[in-house]
């Protein structure tokens, strides 16, 4: 291996999802200045994450129901808006 092309810095981080509350130990160069107890009652430094695989509906499978038929609806009814619009010239 070469020499000094690795991180300094690398060491166990703490990632905190946000949106559930999840905890993830991973080893990281990540840079942060909060620390925090995990639940094994370790201290360590703390990154926040706003989305993560424990929350994601990618890899979760539960999926956000948008109203879409709403969305469908506003955009047939601005189609035959413009129509009737072009039509009239």
């Amino acid at each position: 291996m070469k020499k000094e092309i690795h991180p300094q810095n690398y060491r166990p981080v703490l990632f905190i999802d946000n949106s559930n509350g999840a905890e993830f130990i991973i080893s990281s160069t990540v840079a942060t200045k909060d620390t925090g107890k995990a639940k094994d009652g370790l201290e360590y430094p703390v990154y926040r994450l706003e989305i993560s695989s424990a929350s994601h509906p990618f890899y979760t499978g539960k999926e956000k129901t948008l109203d879409t038929a709403g969305r469908v609806e506003k955009f047939k009814s601005r189609v035959a808006a413009a129509k009737k619009t072009k039509a009239g010239k």
